[in-house]
Protein backbone atom coordinates (compact mmCIF):
# COMPACT_ATOMS: atom_id res chain seq x y z
CA UNK A 1 0.00 0.00 0.00
CA UNK A 2 1.36 3.22 -0.40
CA UNK A 3 2.00 6.17 2.23
CA UNK A 4 -0.35 8.07 0.99
CA UNK A 5 -3.34 5.54 1.08
CA UNK A 6 -1.56 4.04 4.72
CA UNK A 7 -2.33 7.53 6.00
CA UNK A 8 -5.50 7.73 4.95
CA UNK A 9 -6.17 4.45 6.24
CA UNK A 10 -4.62 5.16 9.80
CA UNK A 11 -7.05 8.70 10.06
CA UNK A 12 -10.18 7.17 9.03
CA UNK A 13 -9.45 4.31 12.10
CA UNK A 14 -8.94 7.04 14.28
CA UNK A 15 -12.21 8.73 13.02
CA UNK A 16 -14.25 5.93 13.82
CA UNK A 17 -12.69 5.43 17.27
CA UNK A 18 -12.88 8.92 18.17
CA UNK A 19 -17.01 8.92 17.51
CA UNK A 20 -17.61 6.33 19.68
CA UNK A 21 -15.18 7.41 22.46
CA UNK A 22 -12.71 4.84 22.51
CA UNK A 23 -9.64 6.14 24.56
CA UNK A 24 -7.32 3.31 24.07
CA UNK A 25 -4.61 3.45 21.33
CA UNK A 26 -5.21 2.21 17.67
CA UNK A 27 -4.60 -0.62 17.49
CA UNK A 28 -5.24 -1.93 20.88
CA UNK A 29 -8.57 -3.55 22.83
CA UNK A 30 -10.62 -0.75 24.08
CA UNK A 31 -11.05 -1.54 28.34
CA UNK A 32 -14.57 -0.98 29.67
CA UNK A 33 -14.65 1.28 33.18
CA UNK A 34 -16.87 -0.27 35.41
CA UNK A 35 -19.48 2.58 36.32
CA UNK A 36 -18.94 4.78 39.28
CA UNK A 37 -21.89 4.59 42.11
CA UNK A 38 -21.85 6.00 45.78
CA UNK A 39 -24.54 4.58 48.09
CA UNK A 40 -24.90 5.84 51.56
CA UNK A 41 -25.87 3.86 54.51
CA UNK A 42 -28.13 5.01 56.76
CA UNK A 43 -25.64 5.79 59.93
CA UNK A 44 -22.03 5.52 60.53
CA UNK A 45 -21.04 2.18 59.85
CA UNK A 46 -22.02 -0.28 62.06
CA UNK A 47 -22.07 -4.09 62.20
CA UNK A 48 -25.87 -4.08 60.83
CA UNK A 49 -24.10 -3.02 57.49
CA UNK A 50 -21.69 -5.57 56.97
CA UNK A 51 -24.09 -6.91 53.87
CA UNK A 52 -23.38 -3.72 51.97
CA UNK A 53 -19.69 -4.91 52.68
CA UNK A 54 -19.79 -8.11 52.30
CA UNK A 55 -21.30 -7.64 48.01
CA UNK A 56 -17.83 -5.34 47.99
CA UNK A 57 -15.61 -8.16 49.20
CA UNK A 58 -17.02 -10.85 47.09
CA UNK A 59 -16.90 -9.37 43.71
CA UNK A 60 -20.88 -8.74 43.56
CA UNK A 61 -20.80 -5.46 42.46
CA UNK A 62 -17.42 -5.36 40.51
CA UNK A 63 -19.13 -8.68 38.55
CA UNK A 64 -22.37 -6.25 37.42
CA UNK A 65 -19.13 -3.59 35.93
CA UNK A 66 -19.84 -1.12 39.06
CA UNK A 67 -17.59 0.82 41.21
CA UNK A 68 -19.20 1.17 44.17
CA UNK A 69 -18.19 3.45 47.05
CA UNK A 70 -20.18 2.98 50.50
CA UNK A 71 -20.47 6.06 52.64
CA UNK A 72 -21.33 6.78 56.17
CA UNK A 73 -24.82 8.89 57.05
CA UNK A 74 -26.39 10.47 59.92
CA UNK A 75 -30.19 9.05 59.78
CA UNK A 76 -32.44 9.00 56.83
CA UNK A 77 -32.99 12.16 56.50
CA UNK A 78 -29.14 13.48 56.00
CA UNK A 79 -29.49 10.47 53.68
CA UNK A 80 -32.15 11.86 51.82
CA UNK A 81 -30.35 14.84 51.57
CA UNK A 82 -27.39 13.26 49.98
CA UNK A 83 -29.54 11.26 47.16
CA UNK A 84 -31.31 14.53 46.67
CA UNK A 85 -28.22 16.15 46.09
CA UNK A 86 -26.26 13.91 44.24
CA UNK A 87 -23.56 13.63 47.16
CA UNK A 88 -24.86 9.66 46.99
CA UNK A 89 -26.84 7.74 43.72
CA UNK A 90 -28.54 5.72 45.84
CA UNK A 91 -29.05 5.50 50.08
CA UNK A 92 -30.53 3.02 52.34
CA UNK A 93 -33.60 4.85 54.00
CA UNK A 94 -36.47 4.07 55.47
CA UNK A 95 -40.07 4.38 54.72
CA UNK A 96 -41.66 6.30 57.34
CA UNK A 97 -38.84 9.12 56.84
CA UNK A 98 -39.98 8.54 52.88
CA UNK A 99 -43.60 9.58 53.09
CA UNK A 100 -42.76 12.55 55.26
CA UNK A 101 -39.67 13.61 52.50
CA UNK A 102 -42.14 12.74 49.84
CA UNK A 103 -44.92 14.97 51.63
CA UNK A 104 -42.47 18.12 51.17
CA UNK A 105 -41.48 17.46 47.61
CA UNK A 106 -38.71 14.36 47.88
CA UNK A 107 -38.43 12.76 44.43
CA UNK A 108 -37.15 9.85 45.73
CA UNK A 109 -38.43 6.12 45.75
CA UNK A 110 -37.95 2.84 47.15
CA UNK A 111 -36.72 0.11 44.83
CA UNK A 112 -36.35 -2.40 47.78
CA UNK A 113 -37.09 -2.97 50.76
CA UNK A 114 -34.50 -4.52 53.57
CA UNK A 115 -35.72 -4.52 56.55
CA UNK A 116 -39.20 -6.42 56.07
CA UNK A 117 -40.01 -5.28 59.92
CA UNK A 118 -39.45 -2.18 61.66
CA UNK A 119 -36.31 -1.72 64.08
CA UNK A 120 -38.79 0.10 66.97
CA UNK A 121 -37.80 -1.71 70.28
CA UNK A 122 -38.41 -0.85 73.99
CA UNK A 123 -35.75 -2.10 76.29
CA UNK A 124 -36.26 -2.31 80.03
CA UNK A 125 -34.64 -4.51 82.55
CA UNK A 126 -35.66 -7.71 84.39
CA UNK A 127 -35.15 -5.58 87.74
CA UNK A 128 -36.92 -2.71 86.97
CA UNK A 129 -40.10 -2.25 84.59
CA UNK A 130 -39.45 -5.91 82.70
CA UNK A 131 -41.91 -4.87 80.24
CA UNK A 132 -42.89 -7.66 77.77
CA UNK A 133 -46.15 -6.92 76.60
CA UNK A 134 -48.06 -4.35 75.03
CA UNK A 135 -50.21 -3.43 77.43
CA UNK A 136 -47.67 -2.71 79.88
CA UNK A 137 -46.88 0.38 77.70
CA UNK A 138 -49.79 2.29 79.67
CA UNK A 139 -48.02 3.87 82.76
CA UNK A 140 -44.65 3.67 81.83
CA UNK A 141 -42.35 6.34 80.93
CA UNK A 142 -40.08 6.12 78.48
CA UNK A 143 -36.73 7.61 77.57
CA UNK A 144 -36.46 8.91 74.20
CA UNK A 145 -35.18 11.66 71.80
CA UNK A 146 -36.76 15.29 71.57
CA UNK A 147 -38.18 15.81 68.21
CA UNK A 148 -37.98 12.27 66.84
CA UNK A 149 -41.41 11.22 65.39
CA UNK A 150 -40.32 7.25 66.46
CA UNK A 151 -42.58 8.20 70.31
CA UNK A 152 -45.62 8.71 68.07
CA UNK A 153 -44.61 5.33 65.95
CA UNK A 154 -45.03 3.70 69.35
CA UNK A 155 -48.45 5.62 70.36
CA UNK A 156 -49.56 4.96 67.17
CA UNK A 157 -48.80 1.26 67.50
CA UNK A 158 -50.63 1.69 71.09
CA UNK A 159 -53.91 2.84 69.12
CA UNK A 160 -53.91 0.09 66.87
CA UNK A 161 -53.77 -1.87 70.07
CA UNK A 162 -56.58 -0.70 71.78
CA UNK A 163 -54.45 0.70 74.42
CA UNK A 164 -54.30 4.51 75.76
CA UNK A 165 -51.18 6.70 74.21
CA UNK A 166 -51.55 9.36 76.29
CA UNK A 167 -50.47 6.87 79.12
CA UNK A 168 -46.95 6.43 77.83
CA UNK A 169 -44.72 9.24 79.34
CA UNK A 170 -41.76 10.76 76.87
CA UNK A 171 -38.94 11.71 78.80
CA UNK A 172 -36.11 13.69 76.58
CA UNK A 173 -32.62 11.39 76.97
CA UNK A 174 -30.33 12.10 74.08
CA UNK A 175 -29.15 9.26 72.29
CA UNK A 176 -25.51 8.65 73.52
CA UNK A 177 -26.62 9.11 77.48
CA UNK A 178 -29.70 6.55 76.88
CA UNK A 179 -28.39 2.95 77.98
CA UNK A 180 -26.58 4.43 80.63
CA UNK A 181 -30.00 5.91 82.28
CA UNK A 182 -31.76 2.79 81.53
CA UNK A 183 -28.95 0.42 83.67
CA UNK A 184 -28.33 3.08 86.15
CA UNK A 185 -32.33 2.86 86.75
CA UNK A 186 -32.43 6.72 86.06
CA UNK A 187 -35.34 5.70 83.90
CA UNK A 188 -36.96 2.38 83.59
CA UNK A 189 -37.06 2.44 79.45
CA UNK A 190 -35.54 3.49 76.54
CA UNK A 191 -36.32 3.21 72.86
CA UNK A 192 -33.51 2.03 70.51
CA UNK A 193 -33.80 0.39 66.74
CA UNK A 194 -33.39 -3.32 68.31
CA UNK A 195 -29.98 -3.71 66.62
CA UNK A 196 -28.95 -2.03 69.87
CA UNK A 197 -29.94 -5.40 71.78
CA UNK A 198 -26.18 -7.00 71.97
CA UNK A 199 -25.06 -3.66 73.63
CA UNK A 200 -27.49 -3.79 75.98
CA UNK A 201 -27.95 -7.43 76.91
CA UNK A 202 -24.09 -6.80 78.13
CA UNK A 203 -24.97 -4.03 79.90
CA UNK A 204 -27.76 -5.70 81.50
CA UNK A 205 -25.72 -8.70 82.43
CA UNK A 206 -22.83 -6.62 84.31
CA UNK A 207 -25.61 -4.44 85.95
CA UNK A 208 -26.55 -8.04 87.39
CA UNK A 209 -30.43 -8.14 85.13
CA UNK A 210 -31.65 -9.57 82.27
CA UNK A 211 -32.72 -7.48 79.12
CA UNK A 212 -36.32 -7.14 78.54
CA UNK A 213 -36.39 -6.55 74.78
CA UNK A 214 -40.47 -5.36 72.98
CA UNK A 215 -39.80 -5.31 69.52
CA UNK A 216 -43.14 -3.67 68.05
CA UNK A 217 -42.67 -5.64 64.86
CA UNK A 218 -43.32 -9.09 66.89
CA UNK A 219 -46.64 -7.84 68.50
CA UNK A 220 -47.94 -6.41 65.39
CA UNK A 221 -46.71 -3.15 64.02
CA UNK A 222 -46.84 -3.79 60.68
CA UNK A 223 -44.29 -1.09 58.95
CA UNK A 224 -41.84 -1.48 56.67
CA UNK A 225 -38.63 0.40 56.97
CA UNK A 226 -35.15 0.30 55.25
CA UNK A 227 -34.74 -0.11 51.65
CA UNK A 228 -32.48 1.22 48.89
CA UNK A 229 -33.76 4.26 47.38
CA UNK A 230 -32.96 6.84 44.55
CA UNK A 231 -34.44 9.74 43.06
CA UNK A 232 -36.96 9.27 40.01
CA UNK A 233 -34.14 11.66 38.01
CA UNK A 234 -31.02 9.10 38.54
CA UNK A 235 -33.47 6.03 37.95
CA UNK A 236 -34.43 7.67 34.63
CA UNK A 237 -31.37 8.14 33.30
CA UNK A 238 -29.47 4.98 34.56
CA UNK A 239 -31.94 2.21 35.16
CA UNK A 240 -29.52 -0.96 33.90
CA UNK A 241 -27.07 0.49 36.22
CA UNK A 242 -29.87 0.52 39.62
CA UNK A 243 -31.20 -2.87 38.49
CA UNK A 244 -27.10 -3.88 38.76
CA UNK A 245 -26.94 -2.40 41.76
CA UNK A 246 -30.07 -3.82 43.21
CA UNK A 247 -29.27 -7.40 42.32
CA UNK A 248 -25.39 -7.22 43.80
CA UNK A 249 -27.04 -5.71 46.85
CA UNK A 250 -29.31 -8.16 47.47
CA UNK A 251 -26.58 -10.97 46.50
CA UNK A 252 -24.47 -9.16 49.33
CA UNK A 253 -27.28 -9.88 51.94
CA UNK A 254 -28.01 -13.55 51.07
CA UNK A 255 -24.05 -14.04 51.24
CA UNK A 256 -24.46 -11.98 55.07
CA UNK A 257 -27.33 -14.21 55.95
CA UNK A 258 -25.50 -17.61 55.00
CA UNK A 259 -22.46 -16.89 56.23
CA UNK A 260 -22.24 -14.09 59.16
CA UNK A 261 -18.65 -14.82 60.32
CA UNK A 262 -17.33 -14.24 56.58
CA UNK A 263 -19.39 -11.60 56.23
CA UNK A 264 -18.52 -9.79 59.60
CA UNK A 265 -14.56 -10.31 58.43
CA UNK A 266 -15.85 -8.80 55.05
CA UNK A 267 -16.75 -5.73 56.65
CA UNK A 268 -13.57 -5.72 58.70
CA UNK A 269 -11.38 -4.84 55.79
CA UNK A 270 -13.31 -1.67 55.72
CA UNK A 271 -13.95 -0.76 59.14
CA UNK A 272 -11.00 -2.18 60.67
CA UNK A 273 -12.08 -0.92 64.33
CA UNK A 274 -15.60 -3.01 64.51
CA UNK A 275 -15.31 -6.14 66.48
CA UNK A 276 -16.51 -9.69 64.66
CA UNK A 277 -18.35 -10.90 67.67
CA UNK A 278 -20.52 -7.61 67.83
CA UNK A 279 -20.91 -7.84 63.79
CA UNK A 280 -22.30 -11.46 63.76
CA UNK A 281 -24.44 -10.23 67.10
CA UNK A 282 -25.92 -7.68 64.77
CA UNK A 283 -26.48 -9.12 61.88
CA UNK A 284 -28.81 -12.23 63.92
CA UNK A 285 -30.65 -9.34 64.94
CA UNK A 286 -31.02 -8.06 61.08
CA UNK A 287 -32.02 -11.52 60.01
CA UNK A 288 -34.95 -11.33 62.40
CA UNK A 289 -35.93 -8.09 60.86
CA UNK A 290 -35.12 -9.24 57.03
CA UNK A 291 -35.72 -13.04 56.61
CA UNK A 292 -39.81 -13.15 57.03
CA UNK A 293 -42.18 -16.03 55.34
CA UNK A 294 -42.22 -13.01 52.83
CA UNK A 295 -38.83 -12.75 51.62
CA UNK A 296 -38.52 -16.58 51.81
CA UNK A 297 -41.44 -16.60 49.22
CA UNK A 298 -40.46 -13.54 46.95
CA UNK A 299 -36.91 -12.91 47.77
CA UNK A 300 -34.89 -10.05 49.43
CA UNK A 301 -35.84 -6.95 48.60
CA UNK A 302 -39.53 -7.62 47.85
CA UNK A 303 -42.52 -5.59 49.02
CA UNK A 304 -46.06 -5.39 48.99
CA UNK A 305 -47.88 -2.30 47.44
CA UNK A 306 -51.10 -2.91 49.43
CA UNK A 307 -48.59 -2.93 52.97
CA UNK A 308 -47.03 -0.23 50.96
CA UNK A 309 -50.57 1.85 51.21
CA UNK A 310 -50.98 0.58 54.66
CA UNK A 311 -47.83 2.00 55.68
CA UNK A 312 -48.41 5.70 54.00
CA UNK A 313 -52.08 5.50 55.97
CA UNK A 314 -50.26 4.76 59.51
CA UNK A 315 -47.60 7.75 59.25
CA UNK A 316 -50.33 10.12 57.75
CA UNK A 317 -52.43 9.44 60.73
CA UNK A 318 -50.03 9.02 63.54
CA UNK A 319 -47.11 11.11 62.60
CA UNK A 320 -48.91 13.84 60.61
CA UNK A 321 -47.11 15.49 57.50
CA UNK A 322 -46.38 18.95 55.96
CA UNK A 323 -47.61 19.49 52.76
CA UNK A 324 -49.47 17.59 50.48
CA UNK A 325 -49.69 13.38 51.38
CA UNK A 326 -48.34 11.58 49.08
CA UNK A 327 -49.89 8.71 46.80
CA UNK A 328 -49.07 5.13 48.25
CA UNK A 329 -47.65 4.99 44.29
CA UNK A 330 -45.22 7.93 44.82
CA UNK A 331 -43.19 6.06 47.59
CA UNK A 332 -42.08 2.91 45.44
CA UNK A 333 -41.15 1.43 41.99
CA UNK A 334 -41.47 -2.04 40.87
CA UNK A 335 -39.17 -3.90 38.34
CA UNK A 336 -36.00 -3.27 40.03
CA UNK A 337 -35.70 -6.51 41.82
CA UNK A 338 -33.71 -9.58 40.28
CA UNK A 339 -35.49 -12.35 38.32
CA UNK A 340 -34.71 -15.28 39.07
CA UNK A 341 -35.74 -13.82 42.32
CA UNK A 342 -32.48 -13.83 45.54
CA UNK A 343 -34.07 -15.83 48.24
CA UNK A 344 -33.16 -16.94 51.79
Amino acid sequence: MQAWKKAISRVAIIAVAAAFGATAPVGSPAVAQDTKVVFSLDFITLGRHAPWYAALAQGYFKDEGLDVTIIPGQGTAQVIQAVESGTANLGFVDVPSLVLARANGSKIKMLAVNYQKAPYAIFTLSTGANVTEPKQLEGLTLGSGAGSFTPKIIKGFMNQKGLDPDKLSITNVAPPARAGALLTGKVPAIEFFVMAKPGLEKGAKDAKAELRTLLLADHGLELYSNGIAATEDYIAKHPEVVKKFVRAALKGWKFAMDNPAKAAADELKYKASLKPDVIEAELEVVRNLAVTPDVKANGYGWFDPAKMQANLDFVVKYIGVSGNAPKATDLYLTGFLPEPPIKP
